[in-house]
């Protein structure tokens, strides 16, 4: 808790303070739980593990079960939302949203623990994130070391997917683009990705986004915060990917996608913008545009058990089987 007497240094109220003293109160992250070999509600086994000093993760095994028609799962690398600042993947709401999701989708998934800002300012959590994917490629090769068992004997590599809510989805866009420039070890591809209300803003308001305080809107503030030296500012192609020195959206480096919006989101019309934008760009993959109307931001995170919730982890099981 920072002291009554240490100044404020920002305030990005309901989310976090900053003191000048470099302490760093978050208000909306969920508590930390523990890995468990054999969720009670859905049977899936999940543990952690340690990528490379930076990076760590929590792994998800689906019930032997899910391996009797198949030898193989398929395998999904999964980004964390909380724009770039709060969040983890220890967190009870992810957790619980991990749980679910796998048992769904019947998918080995490797929840991603990358650092956070401002402690850890941009681009920390892309680098920990392709650190992270990089890992999974690896298992696909023969000679590497330090591998995981659970990838190694279940994982297919042929299906191999990336995916992410909000900030989580911004880095599942990057990463998609960097393996497109830059590939991955063992060659291996990615099928696919979600991005689930994708965390993008720009200098510009578009279509119904207000222009008065746009400078002063949580979300710019957010990625100021976070990637304060930020070439380009909001207009960095990392948070911008309309901006003008962005690379090509026809260099995604996967051949499936699919683009989550909510109607009641801020965040809605730079989603449907973006979606619109990658099947003008030449990109030649099979790209759906899936909206849930009367819900607001990441709503399935925090209220799995709606029906709306439901519904929307079903649409990411299908789109992963």
């Amino acid at each position: 808790m920072a002291s009554s007497t240490n100044t404020i240094a920002s305030d990005l109220l309901p989310i976090l303070r900053v003191y000048q003293d470099g302490t760093v109160e978050r208000f909306l992250d969920s508590p930390f739980v523990p890995p468990s070999p054999d969720d009670p509600t859905t049977g899936i086994s999940s543990k952690d593990t340690t990528i490379s000093p930076l990076v760590s993760a929590r792994l998800y095994l689906p019930k032997p079960s899910a391996l009797t028609h198949q030898r193989k799962l398929p395998v999904l690398v999964y980004f964390h939302g909380g724009g770039f600042c709060i969040g983890s993947a220890f967190s009870s709401l992810c957790h619980d949203y991990m749980n679910s999701l796998v048992s769904q989708a019947k998918v080995i998934a490797v929840s991603v623990e990358y650092r956070l800002a401002p402690e850890h300012p941009l681009p920390a959590a892309y680098e920990d994130s392709w650190t992270a994917l990089q890992w999974v490629a690896s298992h696909s090769l023969k000679d590497t070391v330090d591998k995981d068992p659970w990838l190694t004997e279940s994982g297919d590599f042929d299906r191999v997917y990336i995916g992410g809510d909000s900030a989580g989805a911004n880095i599942a866009h990057n990463i998609a683009i960097r393996a497109g420039m830059e590939g991955l070890f063992g060659g291996v591809q990615i099928l696919g990705a979600f991005l689930s209300q994708p965390y993008f803003w720009g200098s510009n308001p578009i279509g119904s986004e207000l222009v008065l305080g746009h400078e002063q809107n949580l979300l710019y503030r957010m990625w100021t915060l976070g990637y304060p030296s930020a070439p380009g500012g909001i207009d960095h192609p990392m948070i911008n990917p309309f901006a003008h020195d962005a690379p090509s959206l026809s260099g995604i480096g996967c051949s499936r996608l699919l683009v989550c919006v909510a109607e009641m989101d801020e965040l809605r019309e730079r989603g449907v913008r973006y979606a619109k934008a990658v099947r003008e760009s030449g990109w030649g993959g099979e790209l759906e545009l899936f909206e849930v109307l009367g819900e607001g931001h990441c709503f399935h995170v925090g209220n799995l058990g709606s029906d709306s919730g439901k519904n929307m982890v079903n649409r990411l099981a299908s789109f992963l089987q």
